[in-house]
């Protein structure tokens, strides 16, 4: 009797984890596919005909009216049930009251007067590929891609570079008061950049950099808050035996960094990169601020420039948006297994 019901709990439980498990995936599956309608719905405007958006902009797939041609006038055919028999025809002419003239393109004196919102009208898929080397022409978008690929990628060297010695320093070496000035380090996070904009601006208009890629470069060279925080954190669950035999073996402090830490910390170093990388692309306030001549522009200014320019042709500017989207998910899908281990510090087993 009590392997009975022992037996009968356990299968209730597993059937209730099983129903739980199924619930959540499916929540999760219906927030996921939320979440991705505005990108289909930005991939879809890309490759659409003007003449659709203003007409039938609701609808995600490009698609273009099917016509016939009369007379040598092309008019769109509607699938059009007449006493329950189906056929296509070609609508002519709306008229009042709802109703339209329709004619048979086998036959174009066979007209007949229908309820037009009784009918289907047919479509043909229509894809605008041409819009994309359009907008990359219509702009000088090469030279835009340049810029930020430069600061991205050398403000990403430096960041790693910075940020992973002053994060060695906090998580390794001790000093009178270096905890006070890690916590001074990351009180900086609370102060806006709004409010560092005029002394920063001014200093490097005094520099000459103004104007140039340097001013969103260089100070990625001198480690910021957020990026020490989280190396710190995840260089503090490395075992510091590993330190000492190194020690042991002749490495002094740097190479214990470079040959020892830095390796075992590479979920955690792609992270903070990740991280740096989707600021740096998308970043459109310091570009806007110290990148005045057209030359020196990132792709976020850039853009915002040609939304301004060309604001009528929402195709062009959704095909630029997702060539600007396309490298961040490019590099997320290819690095989402080591970034989610960085994101947790899982550091070393055992």
């Amino acid at each position: 009797m009590k392997t009975n019901f022992f037996s009968w709990l356990s299968s209730s439980i597993r059937g209730q984890e099983f129903l739980y498990k199924g619930i959540t995936t499916l929540f999760l599956a219906a927030g996921a596919v939320i979440i991705m309608i505005p990108l289909i719905f930005m991939i879809s405007t890309s490759l659409k005909d003007p003449a659709q958006i203003r007409s039938d902009s609701n609808t995600l797939i490009p698609r273009k009216p099917q016509t016939v041609s009369i007379s040598g006038e092309p008019f769109p055919l509607y699938d059009v049930s007449v006493d329950g028999v189906k056929s296509r025809m070609a609508m002519l002419k709306k008229l009042p009251g709802g109703k339209a003239r329709f004619a048979d393109p086998a036959n174009p004196q066979h007209v007949l007067e229908l309820v037009l919102k009784e009918q289907i009208p047919l479509y043909r898929l229509d894809i605008h590929w041409e819009n994309y080397p359009t907008a990359i022409t219509a702009m000088p978008f090469f030279r835009y891609l340049l810029n930020t690929l430069a600061v991205t990628f050398f403000g990403m060297f430096g960041m790693l570079f910075s940020c992973s010695l002053v994060a060695y320093g906090f998580s390794r070496f001790r000093a009178p008061w270096i905890n006070v000035l890690f916590l001074l380090l990351l009180s900086t996070i609370m102060l806006p950049s709004q409010v560092r904009l005029i002394p920063i601006y001014i200093f490097f208009q005094k520099l000459g950099w103004v104007n140039s890629l340097l001013p969103l470069i260089v100070p990625q060279f001198f480690a910021n808050a957020y990026d020490v925080f989280l190396l710190r954190q995840f260089f503090m669950t490395i075992p510091l035996e590993m330190d000492e035999a190194a020690k042991m073996d002749g490495a002094n402090p740097l190479e214990v960094l470079v040959y020892i830490l830095l390796p075992q910390a590479r979920p955690a170093l792609v992270s903070v990169g990740i991280f740096h990388f989707l600021y740096a692309w998308n970043d459109f306030y310091e570009p806007l601020i110290f990148l005045h001549s057209r030359d020196t522009w990132t792709l976020a200014v850039g853009l915002q420039t040609f939304d301004a320019l060309y604001t009528v042709n929402t195709h062009l500017i959704m095909a630029v948006s997702v060539l600007m989207i396309f490298p961040p998910i490019l590099l997320f899908f290819f690095s989402q297994k080591i970034f989610t281990q960085g994101v947790v510090f899982s550091g070393v087993k055992g």
